[in-house]
């Protein structure tokens, strides 16, 4: 689908109008987008409104798939901006990502006045973009057919796992043909790479960027490779990218179970919990062995039972609003009790309609090495996971896509994070994140330097903007001022700031996407008759 009328070539600046014809903007190249100080070429993307949403403007820009080849061939990414609602008082351009991987920035900016503060819009044009690989930007793409043919996510023999390597290698070797060169040039260095291009393009000295989740990753990548170009980066709900597969699991499994005793702990003390009264933690057995059995449905999905891990769906996607209201009406639901007034879509992983199927988990492989020798080491892991959640057994998000990267290239492994800059960043996390843990965000800061503060937020869900006036207020202040909390700052639940804001409603997700395409894109999204709950 194209978005604007022209799109830019930044690597040469070259302007290639709908017609398809080149011209040089000024008769002569400049410095390449993140090979030399405020390279690329500023205020080169032309805008023109989008067809999607009219009140949005949106253009291209085109980078290099193999960024060790600049001059080689390119792909166009997509992007959206609405421009300051105060053009006198106008900072610069807040580049922002919703997470994933898979989650669109496109649609992030689109749904920006519903997220943003007033204060915040008024000081910044708000530009978000589809990462490379992602939705309207050369998304990877496989054979609806050969996707649909994807084993049961968690194994219970060597068979099961023989199985998988053999399914990953012939769904990696489909997706690859089906979406080209790019599929080897998707991690999160590549797409920082093309941050900064952006920022070039947008005409910007330094970058002023905001991002959620796996969005956070593309910043900490920009803060490696680009440290002397950050205005203000915040980084909200982050990932931890120094962990390996057991500690990436186990950390993962820990933080799902204490998110789901804060909700049980809730349904015990508030009488509005559907389930007040009632032993939540024997329901919630009593509806894994009947998944187990092949005996649970879902409302409304007639033609196959629900799996164990899509009731494992249910308490992340429940606790990352956090929804405890909308997740307890669904338990009771499942239980035999009334349905809701509004039903989520059934989440995890399905089979899906078409000739393609979309694969941004690609980019997960190729940021995080998952090497899983055997099912005798897959099985240890899934013991180790069991042990410190005994309800919730192991988080979904990262069980689905394990199996997935099996044997898949990684070029973008785990690695101690290396900032060298001057400015101060800024994160954040909540306390009870059922799908970040908050140890992750401490790991970061602690890995950045004493340059990175970190604001801790005492309550729950998976990102803090919005959450209260006094985990939004301070990012606020440091994307606008460059002012930023003392170290060891704590949010209280409630806790106010100078300047009032409106707390952001709480979502029960609704796209299947792990880390923040489920996690933090329905905040950003444009208004919809789903029912907010919690």
């Amino acid at each position: 689908m194209e978005h604007c009328a022209t799109k830019v070539r930044c690597a040469g600046c070259r302007l290639r109008s709908v017609s398809g014809a080149f011209t040089h903007l000024d008769g002569r190249r400049r410095g390449h987008p993140g090979r030399s100080p405020g390279g690329g070429c500023e205020g080169a993307i032309v805008w023109a409104p989008c067809e999607e949403e009219p009140s949005a403007e949106c253009g291209t820009l085109a980078v290099p798939i193999d960024w060790s080849k600049p001059n080689g061939p390119a792909i166009d990414l997509a992007l959206a901006r609405r421009k300051a609602t105060d053009s006198a008082a106008r900072i610069g351009s807040l580049v922002i990502n919703p997470g994933g991987p898979g989650g669109s920035g496109v649609e992030a900016a689109y749904g920006a006045p519903g997220f943003f503060t007033e204060e915040l819009q008024r000081h910044f044009d708000i530009v978000g973009f589809d990462p490379r690989g992602v939705g309207r930007s050369h998304p990877v793409i496989c054979s609806a057919s050969v996707y649909n043919q994807m084993p049961y996510a968690v194994m219970t023999s060597q068979a099961d796992f023989d199985k998988w390597i053999a399914y990953a290698k012939r769904l990696r070797r489909d997706c690859r043909a089906r979406t080209g060169p790019l599929y080897d040039h998707v991690d999160s260095v590549d797409v920082a790479r093309d941050l900064d291009a952006i920022r070039a393009a947008l005409g910007e000295e330094k970058l002023t960027y905001y991002g959620i989740s796996y969005g956070t990753l593309i910043g900490q990548m920009y803060a490696e490779l680009f440290p002397h170009r950050i205005r203000a980066l915040a980084l909200d709900s982050n990932m931890d990218h120094s962990l390996g597969v057991k500690a990436f699991l186990d950390t993962e499994a820990a933080t799902v179970e204490d998110a789901f005793d804060e909700f049980v702990a809730w349904c015990d003390s508030e009488s509005a919990c559907a389930l007040h009264g009632q032993d939540v933690r024997a329901v919630w057995e009593r509806l894994l062995a009947k998944a187990r059995s092949g005996e649970l449905y879902y409302p409304g999905v007639t033609d196959r039972p629900m799996t164990e891990v899509q009731v494992l769906w249910q308490g992340v996607l429940g606790t990352e609003g956090p929804a405890w209201q909308l997740l307890s009406e669904m338990l009771r639901a499942l239980d035999g009790g009334p349905l809701p007034e509004w039903v989520p879509p059934l989440p995890g992983r399905q089979p899906v309609t078409g000739e393609v199927a979309q694969l941004p988990t690609a980019i997960l492989c190729e940021d995080y090495n998952l090497r899983v020798r055997n099912y005798r080491e897959y099985a240890a892991l899934l013991r180790s996971s069991g042990r410190l959640a005994p309800d919730m057994r192991l988080n979904p998000m990262p069980i689905e896509d394990l199996p997935v990267c099996l044997g898949h290239p990684t070029t973008n492994p785990q690695h101690r994070l290396r900032y060298t800059g001057s400015t101060p960043l800024l994160l954040g996390n909540s306390l009870h994140d059922p799908s970040t843990p908050y140890l992750w965000s401490a790991n970061v800061a602690r890995r950045l330097g004493p340059k990175a503060v970190l604001l801790t937020y005492e309550g729950w869900g998976h990102r803090i903007y919005g959450k209260d006036e006094c985990s939004t207020v301070p990012i606020d202040n440091y994307l606008m001022s460059l002012t930023v909390p003392p170290h060891g700052f704590r949010c209280p639940v409630g806790g106010r700031a100078e300047a009032k804001v409106k707390r952001q409603p709480e979502v029960w997700p609704t796209d299947p996407l792990p880390w923040g395409g489920s996690l933090a894109t329905p905040p950003f999204s444009r208004p919809s008759t789903a029912r907010t709950s919690g």
